[in-house]
């Protein structure tokens, strides 16, 4: 949660494999919505139209692409439920466990099936609201990881901090906009009955990218790109 400047004694994080643990978080989310939308296309369901949006990504799970969805997300939530963040920092715990817990019940309690299929003998109405509920608290700690915990220092005054760090905090604050914007723009469907893919699929991709960012994922990039230069020279 803490970026501190070289030389700081203070928070550090629990072990090395943070980072890439923030990594596959981001890469995981960053795939979702593509992965549902391809393989539910190469693996049509009947009565549905072909490379056609559904009206949310929820509703792919009723399509070819179900384990892609389920399957993401027990993955995002094992990896929430099992982020310490930084040592002594409950909060990092604490909103992992809520998004986490929050994934799952996405995953487990499915919303309503598209026009033209059927939900599961066991589903009911109840279910869609349960499902409903934990994608709103999914989305309120991925907004509370990028606009809050990932932009926390040990460096109270912000232009004290590197330079580095500082636009880190930048693209995390405007991911965490970008969300908010999306939930709203979703909860307006429940008066304008539109579709909710787009908003949820830019929210999807806003926590992603907040989270490669925290990861500073493209840092082996860039190491890669100096070593290319060395060379060079």
């Amino acid at each position: 949660m803490t970026d501190d400047p070289p030389g700081f004694r203070g928070h550090v994080p629990r072990d090395l494999s943070q980072r890439a643990h923030r990594r596959l978080i981001g890469y995981l989310g960053l795939s979702l919505p593509a992965l549902l939308y391809a393989v539910a296309g190469l693996r049509p369901t009947d009565a549905l139209p072909r490379w056609q949006l559904l009206p949310s990504v929820s509703a792919y799970y009723y399509t070819g692409a179900v384990g892609i969805f389920v399957g993401v997300l027990f993955a995002l939530s094992l990896f929430l439920l099992t982020y310490r963040g930084y040592k002594g920092v409950l909060a990092d715990r604490l909103v992992g466990l809520l998004g986490g817990a929050a994934a799952l019940g996405v995953a487990l309690f499915p919303t309503a099936a598209p026009h033209g299929l059927s939900e599961p003998t066991w589903w009911t109405p109840a279910l869609r609201i349960v499902h409903y509920a934990s994608a709103v608290l999914l989305f309120v700690s991925f907004i509370l990881f990028s606009m809050w915990l990932f932009r926390k220092s040990s460096v109270q005054n912000r232009s004290e901090r590197p330079l580095e760090k500082r636009r880190r905090d930048a693209v995390c604050l405007l991911c965490g906009l970008v969300m908010i914007v999306c939930v709203l723009w979703a909860a307006s469907s429940m008066l304008t009955g539109a579709a909710i893919v787009v908003p949820e699929a830019i929210a999807i991709v806003s926590f992603s990218v907040s989270w490669l960012v925290k990861g500073e994922a493209h840092q082996p990039v860039l190491r890669a790109l100096r070593r290319l230069s060395a060379r060079d020279k």
